[in-house]
């Protein structure tokens, strides 16, 4: 193997060492100030396709790592609203109203709450940052949504993701 060609290579891990221990942190960082059972990132890795590729959680009961999402229940519009900067902020599921594709997808994965914030890269919604709380409702304030708004943002602007 060439020189070049080897260090493209290790770069490339580098990247994605830094990629992973970004999205790591942030979701571990989230789950505890947030004090939720479940913060997840789910990537999209084609148009509207995707799945959980990072997890922390307050009980490994709560783990749903590499679910790939209702692609029925995410369509178009649902997208266009995230790529706008919409943030979804339910504090109890089964009071919710949302559809119904939507509650039965969240309840069997355990939702209670949840709050989803885009992780938006040069006008492309790379992936969704989402807290969910499993055991009972969870009321989210202004506060928690800046806060995951700002870490949507610093997965964004760095440049393991950028490049990824």
């Amino acid at each position: 193997m060439s020189d070049r060609r080897l260090r493209n290579v290790y770069q490339n891990l580098i990247g994605s060492l830094e990629r992973d221990s970004l999205v790591q942190n942030t979701t571990d960082k989230l789950r505890n100030s947030l004090q939720v059972d479940r913060v997840v990132l789910y990537y999209f890795y084609e148009e509207w396709s995707g799945q959980v590729t990072f997890e922390s959680l307050s009980n490994v009961q709560f783990s749903i790592f590499g679910a790939t999402g209702p692609d029925e229940c995410f369509n178009d519009k649902y997208a266009a609203m995230y790529l706008a900067g919409r943030v979804k902020a339910i504090k109890d599921i089964a009071q919710a109203e949302i559809t119904e594709c939507h509650r039965n997808f969240l309840l069997d994965l355990q939702v209670r709450a949840n709050l989803v914030v885009p992780v938006l890269t040069q006008d492309k919604l790379w992936g969704l940052l989402i807290a969910h709380h499993c055991q009972s409702p969870h009321p989210w304030s202004n506060s928690d949504i800046e806060l995951m708004r700002a870490e949507a943002k610093n997965i964004a602007l760095s440049p393991a993701i950028q490049n990824s």
